[in-house]
């Protein structure tokens, strides 16, 4: 697809939070299956609509982790709805969804279909508190796979202290009356802290924190 061709997919980057909220997963999958998991790991109630399932959303289904209406799609399907995203490998189904979606204000995602979504994903790593998210506009998941392997290697276990380190120097400022923004917070993160949690002396990063501040 040229760029004249392929939709304009400029966004505005996001954290959507869908803990409690009514999300419609049309297919069944394996990558539907991938959506799932990842809406149940942030909370959301999942409602499944495909007419087979495959092996693990049946499995969800048994443990009573999503409820399912196994036939077709149809558009009544996203009254109600917060957000959906379809994992099919059929255009008119996708379309459908993003057409019953935009006239009930519902957000959609179709999975390898940027002409019907309203909102992208995007590659995430987490560490704790720490997420860093890698997109290329729908233009190449592959790309994004890639740097997301590569953040992942970067991004060690130890910036999850190092947040909480963070977290408790910023609190600990705000106690003392002092302003966090006039804090020098680059020069503390330049100190060699990181390091120091690595090799397992967090009680010394804790202190070389506090007297860069």
């Amino acid at each position: 697809m040229s760029d004249a061709a392929r939709p304009d997919l400029a966004g505005y980057p996001v954290n959507l939070i869908v803990r409690g909220r009514r999300c419609v997963v049309v297919g069944a999958g394996r990558i539907a299956a991938r959506k799932i998991e990842a809406l149940l790991a942030a909370g959301a109630d999942v409602h499944v609509v495909a007419p087979k399932l495959g092996d693990d959303v049946a499995a969800l289904l048994e443990a009573g982790r999503v409820t399912v209406d196994e036939r077709e799609f149809v558009p009544g399907d996203l009254d109600g709805a917060w957000l959906a995203t379809t994992a099919t490998d059929e255009p008119e189904v996708n379309r459908a969804v993003f057409e019953a979606g935009e006239s009930r204000g519902v957000w959609v995602n179709s999975a390898d279909d940027p002409a019907n979504c309203s909102f992208t994903l995007m590659s995430v790593v987490r560490r704790g508190d720490v997420v860093v998210t890698i997109g290329t506009g729908g233009r190449s998941p592959a790309l994004a796979a890639w740097l997301k392997q590569r953040t992942q290697a970067e991004l060690g276990p130890e910036y999850e202290t190092l947040v909480t380190l963070l977290s408790e120097a910023r609190e600990e400022l705000r106690a003392s009356g002092r302003s966090t923004e006039d804090a020098d917070w680059n020069r503390a993160l330049d100190s060699g802290m990181l390091d120091l949690i690595r090799a397992g002396k967090v009680g010394e990063a804790k202190e070389l924190l506090r007297s860069c501040l």
